[in-house]
């Protein structure tokens, strides 16, 4: 297919930035489709505790991998590069661009860059670093990570087990750190890709983040996640928002501890996002409110791709 006026919007950047909001109005003025590669969102049961686009911003704009699997369903970043990949050239037969929005980097560099190719799971290294993760914990297994590769402890989600586990199984099977490995060229992809990152000032930001928290909690977070407590051991459930609240329900915790917990971990993830944003040269940055600005900058770089 013909790509050379076919665009491929990219809008990221840290959780409750207002990315589903920004992604919706360039959506509808480019007016075209919205594609999310946010991991957690996939996820049909995790609606509240994902911030899932809410039914008036799902109608305004239609929206892609968004509730589209249940939680026991088997899926990676591998699986999503190819299924996205598809989806974008069948979109582009209808659209000039296409909106892709979400805060996993991991899953935004698979669309932009392919995933590197990596040593196979080895199943017998796999179950003695699980065995050794169940018995120390995930703070002391990241910290024996952060001495094979310090680089990748600083942006990987340290709550993430399965991210912990695949780079600790790398390092050990290669000698080599899971950064450089990670660091191969990219995929030749056969679109023009425009980036945009958002971000705002770290107190509002964090500001941000702890009305959300409170938002989620007063549309029905806590029922949700007791209603996920049979699944507690599934993968895609060790994430914020639910590890908290799972431990609530243990006894561990009182409620307004395992709240302000949220905050905390989320405050975290997000820096860990920006750390991981950052370092993209690519990407150009605005606040969500620099919708009018934002738009200016698409058409320009559009244009440059055009005299190429």
């Amino acid at each position: 297919m013909e790509s050379k006026n076919k665009y491929l919007i990219v809008v990221t950047g840290p959780t409750a930035v207002g990315k589903t909001a920004f992604s919706i109005q360039l959506a509808q003025q480019l007016k075209t489709e919205i594609i999310s590669a946010d991991s957690r969102q996939f996820y049909h049961e995790m609606r509240i505790g994902t911030a899932y686009p809410d039914p008036v911003e799902l109608k305004a704009v239609r929206h892609h991998f968004i509730g589209n699997l249940s939680l026991k369903d088997e899926y990676n970043v591998s699986r999503f590069e190819s299924d996205a990949l598809k989806l974008i050239q069948k979109l582009f037969r209808s659209y000039d661009a296409v909106v892709l929005t979400g805060g996993s980097g991991l899953y935004i560099d698979a669309i932009c860059k392919g995933i590197d190719e990596l040593p196979d799971h080895d199943p017998e290294l796999r179950k003695k670093l699980k065995d050794e993760l169940n018995e120390i914990g995930i703070e002391a297994f990241g910290e024996r990570l952060k001495t094979l590769d310090p680089e990748y402890y600083e942006v990987v989600d340290r709550r993430n087990p399965n991210r912990l586990l695949r780079a600790m199984e790398v390092c050990l099977q290669t000698g080599e750190t899971y950064t450089s490995l990670r660091k191969n060229s990219s995929k030749p992809r056969p679109i023009n890709i425009i980036k945009i990152g958002l971000n705002v000032e770290r107190e509002d930001l964090f500001e941000r983040i702890s009305k959300r928290v409170d938002k989620m909690m007063d549309d029905g977070l806590l029922g949700e996640v007791h209603s996920l407590l049979p699944c507690r051991d599934l993968n895609a459930l060790k994430t914020v928002g639910y590890q908290e609240l799972f431990r609530y329900f243990d006894g561990e915790l009182e409620l307004d501890e395992a709240i302000e917990k949220i905050k905390t971990n989320t405050r975290r993830y997000a820096k860990r996002q920006l750390t991981w944003f950052k370092r993209d040269e690519e990407m150009e940055w605005f606040s969500p409110g620099e919708i009018t600005d934002a738009m200016a900058y698409l058409y320009t770089r559009m244009g440059e791709y055009q005299d190429e």
